[in-house]
């Protein structure tokens, strides 16, 4: 009865026109005016006159209404996405780049209860039955960043598939972003350059220890071994990672000179190393600990030696709640920190900032040759960890090219010394 009050229900109203009358108690009726069209499994159409015609079209299957209905938020449509049951017409960066519409729009209660009245008129009875969780998604327990949940959150999302991995990264093998002469580089030209990038900025030197914290795939080991001398050990929370780093260093015939060892930075106590870089790694150490973090840098630090942290840094995007596609498919428990909070950590551990760099636009054009190479050998993907990985992996990265276009985040190349002893930087910066 509450329903019917709530929501009449004519004979033969479609689901577009209960989907419009539900939605238009909403915000002033904002949302019934969506900038795309919503297309329903009947062939009815939710579709706003107003909106330019070549806007995308939202595809919605019965099986979508029960995951709204039961997460009515980011992490309700990224399960009907990820399950298949909302689909796009066009380009996902269309889509995605409409988002900014939406912002601001506040059901109240009573609204929101139009809506489940909505629903479960469309959708039926099965529409409260509790739809099937995409198997890609995760649920963190245990203590935040406590070592144990570290590990599992890592082991997530790096212990899926190296095969995976090379299919997107290409043969460098690096899961950050390239350093671009200009946009029209090859990833893998611009990839071998961020490498390069570090080794001077960290002034690398034969013979020197260099600890590469986060080592992913050994990338970054092996060029410093092979083009600047050092002897170098990796860690990595990913035994994934760890076996095919030693794959490679081997087939490099590096063995004698680099090491892989797969532990936590908080278990390594065999300091101190002339330099330390840190690449796409401290977003999963988390605000609370990164003090910690940044003391644990300086003790493994010899005085005078360099360390560069590489890192995605939060700018005006809000951070990613427990239900959300980041928190719930992709980096369960990492965390954006803003760029003056890491430099302000590191000051207190007794390291000096040298030099700040921003590379928010290399990653935007990164992530757009990831997007490319996943497109080219996306059957192969899906042959290797599945369509609902490989939709988790689109939609993951497309919103994230966009949030670093949009400067939502950033990322930044923080170069640090230790205090006690000469750092050996030349005055000026032109030996980059």
């Amino acid at each position: 009865m509450a329903f019917g009050r709530l929501l009449p229900r004519p004979k033969g109203l479609t689901p577009a026109a209960v989907v419009r009358r539900a939605l238009g108690a909403i915000g002033d009726g904002e949302l019934a005016r969506l900038p795309v069209t919503l297309v329903f499994w009947d062939g009815s159409e939710l579709r706003n006159p107003d909106a330019d015609p070549s806007a995308p079209a939202i595809h919605v299957e019965r099986r979508a209404i029960g995951h709204l209905l039961w997460e009515p938020n980011q992490l309700g449509l990224t399960r009907a996405f990820v399950s298949g049951s909302l689909t796009f017409d066009g380009d996902l960066f269309d889509m995605l780049a409409l988002r900014g519409q939406m912002r601001g729009v506040a059901p109240d209660l009573r609204a929101l209860a139009r809506v489940v009245a909505a629903a479960v008129f469309i959708g039926g009875i099965d529409a409260l039955r509790p739809p099937r969780i995409p198997e890609a998604e995760t649920r963190m327990t245990g203590v935040r960043h406590s070592l144990r949940r570290d590990r599992a959150a890592i082991r997530h999302h790096y212990d899926i598939s190296n095969a995976f991995y090379r299919l997107i990264l290409g043969p460098t093998l690096v899961y950050s972003c390239a350093y671009f002469a200009d946009a029209d580089e090859s990833l893998e030209a611009a990839q071998t350059r961020k490498l390069e990038l570090i080794c001077q900025k960290l002034r690398l030197a034969e013979g020197e220890r260099l600890l590469d914290v986060g080592c992913g795939w050994g990338s970054l080991l092996i060029h410093a071994a092979q083009h600047h001398g050092v002897r170098a050990v990796g860690i990595t929370l990913s035994e994934a990672q760890a076996e095919l780093a030693r794959e490679r260093i081997r087939a490099a015939g590096l063995a004698d000179q680099c090491e892989v060892r797969v532990a936590d930075y908080r278990e390594i106590d065999d300091g101190p190393y002339d330099k330390i870089a840190s690449i796409g790694m401290f977003e999963h150490v988390g605000a609370d600990h990164l003090d910690d973090y940044a003391v644990a840098i300086a003790r493994l630090l010899k005085p005078g030696g360099l360390a560069l942290n590489h890192g995605i840094a939060g700018l005006y995007s809000q951070p990613a709640g427990e239900k959300s596609l980041l928190q719930r498919y992709v980096f369960p428990d990492g965390e954006l920190i803003p760029v003056a909070r890491v430099v302000e950590a590191l000051q207190d551990a007794g390291l000096e900032t040298r030099d700040v760099e921003s590379l928010r636009e290399h990653y935007d054009l990164t992530l757009r040759r990831w997007l490319s190479n996943l497109a080219e050998h996306r059957e192969a993907a899906i042959a290797e960890v599945g369509i609902e990985r490989v939709r988790v992996w689109e939609l993951y990265m497309t919103g994230s090219a966009l949030g670093f276009a949009d400067a939502d985040i950033s990322i930044n190349q923080i170069l640090v010394t230790k205090r006690g002893g000469p750092h050996g930087l030349p005055p000026i910066r032109t030996f980059l």
